[in-house]
C-alpha cells in the first residue's frame, strides 16, 4: 500500500480556501521588490520568515498587507498566482477556488484590471499547463465600510461573467457579517455565489450571521461553530461546506496544537469539512503538507482522509456533471492504492 504521505500528495482534491496573496513567498516577495524598485523592511528572505511569528489574526494581517505592497503590475498578479498553481499542482490538486483582495491593491493606486487580468490570465496557463482549473473569488475586506465594498462590487462589473462568488475576509473581531449584509444581497441578486469567514476568532453569533444574514453558500473556517450544538446540528442539515485550514489555525493560535485541533470531530458531527492551505507562504505549508500534518497529529483514518477530499468537490462550485467526475477519479485513485 502507498505510504500516507504519498497517498496525500497524489490524492485528487479540490482547495476552497486559498488568499492568493496569501501565497507570496518571501524569495518572490524579494524579486518583486527589486523588480519594482519597492522597499521593504526587511534585508532578507530569512529575516521576513522570522518575522512570521503570530500570536492573533491581526499580527498577520499587518506584515500579509506590508508583504501586498510589492505587487504592482499586471505581471506580478500572474507570476504570483502561477507559482500558488505549481505548488498545488504538485499537491495533487486538480481544483482551485481562490480568493483575492482587490481593495488591498486599488487603495494603493493600482487599478482593478491589474489585478483581475493577471490572476485571470495565469488561471487560464494553470489549465493548460497543469490541468488545474479554478474559479475566482471576491473578497471584501470588513475592517472597510459596507460603502467601499460596494464600490469594489462596482468596479468589478467588466469582470463579473469571470467571477464565481464574493467573500469576506480580514480583521473579525469587531466586523460582524451583518455589517456586510446590503452588499452580499446585492452580490446574489448579481448571480454570485456567496461565502464568508466566520467563526475563526469571532463567536458562534457571526457564523449565524452569515447563514441568515449574508445567505452563505459555504462557511469559510467555522472552528467555533462546535461551541453551539444547535448550530451544528443545522450546519450539518443544511450541508453546508467548511472550508478549514490546520496550519493557519495553529500559526493563528485557534488552537494550541494540532494534536487539539477539531476536524475528526467535525466529522463525526456530520460536518461537511474540508483542509485548505488559507495563506500558505506565511502559515507554513500547501494543501497536501495540511493534510498530512493534521491527518498524523490527530490519526486520521485513510477513510476520513478520503472523505476531506470528497468534501472539497462536493463543496466546490463546479456543475454537477464535472463534481461527479472528479468523485469517479477520487475513487480510481483510492481503489488502486
Amino acid at each position: 500500500m502507498t505510504n500516507p504521505t504519498d497517498f496525500i500528495a497524489g490524492l485528487p482534491k479540490a482547495e476552497l480556501h486559498l488568499h492568493i496573496e496569501g501565497s507570496l513567498e518571501p524569495e518572490l516577495m524579494f524579486e518583486l521588490a527589486r523588480r519594482n524598485r519597492v522597499a521593504i523592511p526587511f534585508d532578507s528572505v530569512d529575516a521576513v520568515r522570522a518575522a512570521y511569528s503570530f500570536s492573533n489574526l491581526q499580527d498577520f494581517l499587518d506584515i500579509y498587507y506590508a508583504g501586498a505592497d510589492v505587487l504592482r503590475v499586471e505581471q506580478d498578479f500572474y507570476d504570483l498566482a502561477d507559482a500558488y498553481f505549481a505548488r498545488a499542482a504538485a499537491d495533487g490538486v486538480v481544483h482551485s477556488e481562490i480568493f483575492f483582495d482587490p481593495q488591498t491593491h486599488t487603495d494603493r493606486g493600482i487599478p482593478f484590471q491589474v489585478v483581475a487580468d493577471g490572476l485571470l490570465t495565469a488561471m487560464r496557463d494553470a489549465e493548460r499547463r497543469h490541468g488545474v482549473t479554478s474559479k475566482l473569488i471576491l473578497c471584501f475586506l470588513r475592517h472597510l465600510d459596507e460603502e467601499a465594498a460596494f464600490a469594489t462590487l462596482d468596479a468589478a462589473t467588466p469582470w463579473l461573467d469571470r467571477i464565481a462568488g464574493v467573500g469576506l475576509d480580514s480583521s473579525e473581531l469587531g466586523h460582524p457579517p451583518e455589517k456586510f449584509a446590503r452588499v452580499f444581497a446585492e452580490a446574489g441578486n448579481l448571480g454570485l455565489k456567496r461565502v464568508a469567514h466566520a467563526g475563526e476568532e469571532g463567536p458562534p453569533d457571526y457564523v449565524w450571521q452569515a447563514l441568515d444574514l449574508l445567505n452563505v453558500d459555504r462557511l469559510d473556517h467555522g472552528n467555533r461553530s462546535l461551541e453551539d450544538p444547535k448550530l451544528v446540528r443545522y450546519l450539518a442539515e443544511r450541508e453546508m461546506t467548511l472550508t478549514v485550514c490546520p496550519l493557519s489555525n495553529l500559526k493563528l493560535c485557534v488552537v494550541d496544537s494540532l494534536k487539539d485541533h477539531p476536524i475528526d470531530q467535525m466529522l463525526d458531527c456530520d460536518l461537511y469539512a474540508t483542509i485548505n492551505s488559507d495563506d500558505p507562504a506565511y502559515f507554513g505549508g500547501y494543501v497536501a503538507d495540511n493534510y498530512r500534518a493534521v491527518a498524523a497529529a490527530r490519526g486520521l483514518t485513510r477513510d476520513q482522509i478520503v472523505q476531506l477530499a470528497r468534501n472539497s468537490f462536493t463543496g466546490s462550485f463546479l456543475d454537477d456533471a464535472t463534481v461527479a467526475a472528479h468523485l469517479a477519479r477520487l475513487d480510481a485513485y483510492v481503489a488502486a492504492q
